[in-house]
């Protein structure tokens, strides 16, 4: 729920693609995969996991950026703010290995599974989602049209730039 508060705090239209994300992230990481222990019973879910997670902050951090701009698509080369949607999700990642690094060491959990296997493979699939994520931002802006794009990943930023135009614009009503 507490992206939805944050959302509301901040005055953000969050379109239903993301809280479908959302609903799903968190019922795959908390319910599935540690109620109902799909970690232990299926080896590529926790790939899974930090996989769609990578690519959805990859897809933040890309807003985020663009939102610095004020929307404007010329401001900065498209594979500069795909470079710094791409560290955003990076850094997101690696701020959630040092967590379950930190959690082994104080509380004697388990969070790691394997130690430095887990956090290598667990990184360069943050990597490789955070490069989906930054490559649908640097594609909304290479091929951006005046209808925006209407399929996958630049899609769902397209919805989301539509819903919340204050923040993508010069005039910035506030």
């Amino acid at each position: 729920m507490a992206p939805l508060f944050v959302a509301r705090w901040a005055e953000v239209v969050v379109p239903p693609s993301f809280i479908l994300a959302i609903v799903l992230f968190v019922g795959g990481t908390l319910f599935l995969g540690e109620t109902f222990d799909f970690y232990e019973t299926f080896w590529w879910w926790d790939i899974a996991m930090h996989g769609g997670s990578a690519v959805g902050f990859g897809l933040i951090g890309f807003v985020l950026v663009f939102m610095m701009f004020q929307g404007n698509a010329f401001a900065a080369p498209p594979i500069a703010m795909a470079f710094f949607a791409f560290c955003f999700a990076m850094t997101i990642g690696a701020f959630w290995e040092i967590f379950e690094f930190a959690m082994d060491q104080m509380f004697g959990l388990n969070m790691q599974k394997s130690g430095l296997m887990d956090t290598m493979g667990d990184l360069i699939v943050d990597a490789i989602g955070a490069f989906i994520g930054a490559s649908a931002g640097w594609l909304y802006l290479k091929y951006l049209t005046h209808d925006g794009p209407r399929h996958g990943l630049p899609a769902v930023i397209a919805e989301f730039i539509a819903k919340n135009p204050r923040f993508f614009s010069r005039k910035n009503n506030r």
